[in-house]
């Protein structure tokens, strides 16, 4: 894996739990972002299990007061599938957390940190901007409502695009790959629509 993308990933999971100044931010050591991003990832499996088990617990006690009832037992499948599906993520988000401090001894680490710290240190001086970017770009959205996964996905690539010189189409395929790493199921297809609407509007002469 390319040190940018790693960076990018880093940046993505980190952002949420560091300092939101640019003094603070630089003295972010490799590992503080390391951190950070298991982290979020653990926690996001710890919620994953924890929904998983009430759905599974839903599940059971239909299925136990059934009766044999044809629609309660249908209710009951749906929420043990979806128990296992919330899982299944739950053991991706683990799975990813492992295999972060592996990628990051593969590549140049001075680099990793550099890249990370320039986007979220970007991304919080303008974030402004770049907030009124995508609300403007999103259609029956507003960016406050999304996913915090998704919002900082996209923040992460309009930054990429505007401030730190990253051409279009590569912002919008790494945003793409980390959707479909960190994403809902169609989450990827959405960033995708949203930022080739934000293309449109920069060559339309928004960027600056």
């Amino acid at each position: 894996m390319q040190a940018r993308r790693i960076s990018r990933e880093l940046a993505l999971l980190s952002i949420s739990q560091l300092p939101t100044t640019a003094e603070r931010l630089n003295t972010q050591k490799l590992q503080d972002l390391i951190v950070a991003a298991v982290r979020t990832l653990a926690t996001e499996a710890r919620d994953a299990l924890e929904t998983a088990s009430a759905e599974l617990q839903r599940g059971n006690n239909q299925l136990l007061a059934s009766e044999t009832r044809a629609n309660t037992v249908e209710s009951a499948r749906t929420m043990v599938e979806d128990a296992i599906a919330l899982t299944e993520k739950a053991i991706n988000r683990l799975g990813s957390a492992i295999e972060i401090p592996e990628f990051i001894q593969l590549a140049n680490q001075t680099d990793v940190r550099t890249f990370a710290l320039e986007i979220i240190t970007r991304l919080q001086q303008e974030r402004q901007h770049v907030d009124q970017l995508l609300n403007e770009a999103l259609v029956d959205w507003q960016l406050d409502r999304l996913a915090t996964i998704d919002r900082d996905i996209l923040r992460i690539a309009v930054t990429e695009m505007m401030f730190l010189g990253i051409p279009d189409k590569v912002a919008i395929n790494e945003a793409i790959e980390m959707a479909k790493r960190y994403s809902s199921e169609d989450g990827h297809r959405f960033i995708n629509g949203v930022l080739r609407r934000v293309t449109e509007q920069l060559k339309a002469g928004v960027r600056e």
